[in-house]
């Protein structure tokens, strides 16, 4: 997977020059940083953001956990903002793969649901920090334009992912939506965020009985 970012002025690249596994675009207007070193960037900003929060997240703390330079993060992601839009970017399309993944071999609407809800739960019980990012990505977009841009940006995709996936299901005898797929995806994701929302506030509470309430919501809207 590739990260892009905006374009910094000459000035900036005297700290970091192009390594062999980054690559400009035909058009000069953005550069792309791939392969491990861009991973390694990302998990090490979305692990910060977790401990510290986005305000003691600094570049400093990012390239020193990630093992590059601090002229590097400037040349490819301008801010710690634009990182941190990067890194919920790609942390929610390898989430959206892995619930295509899943939901593929879904032969009934419980099927769709009960994978739903195991997608759920264990993106909250072993990647805790990539709801963090989200709704840190959130609360930043309040203040910052750029950023309400690309969190919108970011809701879109994944609503339009989701509703492609219920659409597909739907046309293929799964499942029955009641609404239309995206009105039905924005429903899904208000009821996983905050369910996401409780349960990382209070870790040691037992759930069940919350997500199986949750899940007689869902299955209204998407079964006989």
């Amino acid at each position: 997977m590739t990260f892009t970012a905006t374009k910094q002025s000459s000035g900036s690249l005297a700290t970091s020059q192009p390594a062999r596994d980054e690559e400009i675009s035909a058009s000069g207007a953005s550069r792309s940083l791939s392969g491990e070193k861009a991973k390694r960037i990302v998990e090490a900003m979305r692990h910060s953001v977790a401990r510290r929060g986005v305000a003691g997240s600094t570049f400093d703390h990012v390239s020193r956990e990630a093992g590059v330079s601090r002229g590097l993060l400037h040349y490819y992601f301008g801010t710690k903002e634009q990182l941190l839009a990067e890194a919920a970017r790609r942390d929610c399309e390898l989430r959206i793969e892995e619930l295509e993944r899943r939901v593929a071999g879904a032969q009934t609407a419980d099927d769709f649901i009960d994978l739903m809800a195991q997608n759920l739960q264990e993106t909250i019980s072993e990647d805790p920090d990539l709801v963090t990012l989200v709704f840190e990505l959130f609360t930043l977009s309040r203040r910052n334009a750029d950023i309400a841009a690309e969190y919108a940006g970011l809701v879109k995709h994944t609503r339009e992912r989701v509703a492609g996936l219920l659409a597909a299901a739907q046309e293929a005898g799964v499942l029955q939506l009641h609404a239309e797929p995206q009105a039905v995806a924005e429903i899904l994701f208000s009821i996983g965020d905050g369910l996401a929302l409780r349960m990382l506030n209070e870790p040691e509470r037992d759930f069940r009985e919350t997500i199986r309430a949750g899940i007689v919501c869902v299955r209204a809207l998407l079964a006989d």
